[in-house]
């Protein structure tokens, strides 16, 4: 596992990591792809302050949500590199709203991998806000990892 580095890969594989299982299951997803394209794996994760609209700001001290956002991805990267090779794993965390942090990384990307909390029933087939930003906006091909199929695997 690597912080981002200088030194870009040909082939990357972007994949949004916020601590959700269904991001874990699209970073195992990222990492076993890559496996097979010679990609290197770059887990990105956003992190904003809390907003809130009529009120003023909340006055947040003692809480470094940068590092708070590395442990998350961090962690998920050694969850999933029990069973896969970290080495082809760096990651990236960045101040800014999920859904644009994401767009902007897919630039230059072979995928960008995003996971999808299922809902059940119709709603499960409904995409997320950031999943569907992604789908619509990404400069590369977007895979959606749904908690659903990658429960069956």
């Amino acid at each position: 596992m690597k912080a981002e580095s200088s030194g870009q890969s040909d082939r990357r594989i972007v994949v949004g990591v916020d601590g959700s299982e269904s991001s874990k299951e699209a970073l195992a997803w990222a990492v076993r792809q890559a496996a097979l394209t010679g990609a290197v794996v770059e887990a990105v994760t956003a992190w904003e302050f809390p907003n809130t609209y009529g009120y003023p700001a909340p006055i947040v001290e003692g809480v470094d949500f940068a590092k708070l956002a590395t442990e998350t991805v961090t962690d998920a990267i050694a969850e999933v590199s029990a069973d896969h090779d970290a080495d082809a794993i760096r990651y990236r965390v960045v101040e800014g709203n999920a859904a644009r942090v994401l767009v902007d990384a897919s630039a230059g990307a072979d995928l960008l991998v995003v996971g999808s909390r299922g809902h059940g029933g119709f709603v499960e087939a409904l995409l997320g806000s950031i999943g569907q930003h992604c789908v619509q906006h990404a400069a590369c091909p977007v895979v959606v990892i749904r908690d659903s199929v990658a429960a069956s695997h």
